[in-house]
């Protein structure tokens, strides 16, 4: 699903992982809860995190940047507008990864287009739910998991991930005819933002809030995210 966009800005952090990780330095993975400790997933291994300092592995150097060439291409590179859209990779979720919450509409004939992808339904603006961008979403290995958001006025929300903000594919019945989403979105509920206390209203205008941001599994979690970000 894609959306108006706001220019609410989220800061995510990765904490230590609530149950055993599978890979140490330099081991595979393939999503941002394989890795031990503070590591991160870079290009297929896991690494020191170069945001929060680490030097667990042996070099003792930072992480190389990701390389966005290793991003899946757009099979259809849609254009809106006259404007090319092409492939869109979400940041690894370091200290310092940066989000945009947005509002969507999940009802039937409202922004996303198709029903949401983890569980084929359309969804009410009074549910407390989010979609992600495709690199978080991670091949749905985010459905059902709950974000939990506090912003910088106090107030605190859960939402459930029920979908995915696609950043590959766009311009289509499927997506509402709307452009690819961006790689660092948090598609938020109309309930979402009225339990944050923040101005709908206000969704085109530039504002930045303090958010912090967990994700939680429905099951036993296997990692959690934290997110803030500083108020202008």
């Amino acid at each position: 699903m894609t959306s108006l966009m706001s220019l609410v800005t989220l800061s995510l952090i990765i904490l230590p992982l609530l149950t055993h990780a599978i890979s140490s330095c330099d081991g595979p993975c393939t999503t941002l809860d394989d890795c031990d400790g503070q590591l991160i997933c870079i290009n297929g291994k896991c690494n020191d995190d170069p945001d929060l300092g680490t030097h667990e592995c042996s070099g003792g150097g930072s992480s190389p940047d990701p390389d966005p060439t290793n991003c899946p291409p757009s099979t259809s590179n849609p254009s809106c507008q006259g404007q090319s859209n092409p492939l869109h990779c979400s940041p690894p979720v370091t200290s310092s990864t940066q989000a945009h919450l947005t509002l969507n509409d999940f009802s039937e004939g409202g922004d996303g287009g198709d029903p949401s992808e983890c569980d084929e339904k359309y969804h009410e603006n009074t549910e407390l739910v989010v979609a992600l961008s495709t690199g978080w979403f991670d091949h749905r290995s985010r459905c059902g998991k709950m974000i939990r958001i506090t912003a910088n006025n106090g107030r605190s929300t859960t939402a459930k991930v029920v979908d995915e903000c696609d950043s590959v594919n766009g311009c289509d019945k499927e997506h509402a005819f709307q452009p690819p989403c961006r790689n660092n979105i948090v598609d938020a509920s109309a309930a979402v933002w009225d339990a944050l206390g923040l101005d709908q209203a206000l969704v085109s205008a530039a504002f930045f809030v303090y958010t912090l941001m967990r994700l939680r599994s429905s099951v036993p979690p296997q990692a959690a995210l934290t997110a803030k970000a500083a108020v202008s």
